[in-house]
């Protein structure tokens, strides 16, 4: 089975109607959408997310900013996508993140960061059964 991750457009990537200059660029690089669906997440699906920050003094912003508008979030499958996907979007802190990246790009916070993306397989596969049903995913 071909290697998946997850990509969440956040809030502040909503509010400011990013989706579609995101999706382009995803597409343009020639990535693979499997499942795709925009939600508001709750405080509960907010703090499985966020469960590795919890006791961090930053916790409750994290938690606060991720509930505060609605989301869009996606599978991607492809060999080696999950390292493809961090490196597209670039570092967390955007003032780190090279220009082309969709944070050098767009963003401007460490929290309000637009896209939020998997580190790890391990992350990915926790991260998309969290945020999708498998009838909900596309891919082979």
């Amino acid at each position: 089975m071909p290697e998946q991750t997850f990509l969440m457009i956040k809030p502040d990537g909503v509010k400011r109607r990013l989706v579609g200059d995101i999706l382009i660029k995803l597409e343009k690089k020639g990535l693979k959408i499997v499942a795709m669906k925009m939600l508001q997440i709750t405080r509960e699906l907010a703090e499985i997310h966020y469960q590795e920050h919890r006791g961090k003094g930053f916790y409750e912003e994290l938690i606060k900013f991720i509930t505060s508008g609605p989301v869009v979030a996606m599978v991607l499958e492809g060999e080696g996508i999950v390292e493809i996907i961090r490196n597209f979007a670039g570092k967390t802190n955007p003032k780190e993140a090279g220009c082309g990246t969709i944070r050098g790009d767009y963003a401007y916070d460490l929290t309000q960061n637009v896209v939020h993306t998997s580190d790890s397989i391990v992350s990915a596969k926790r991260e998309i059964i969290n945020f999708f049903e498998k009838a909900e995913i596309l891919g082979k």
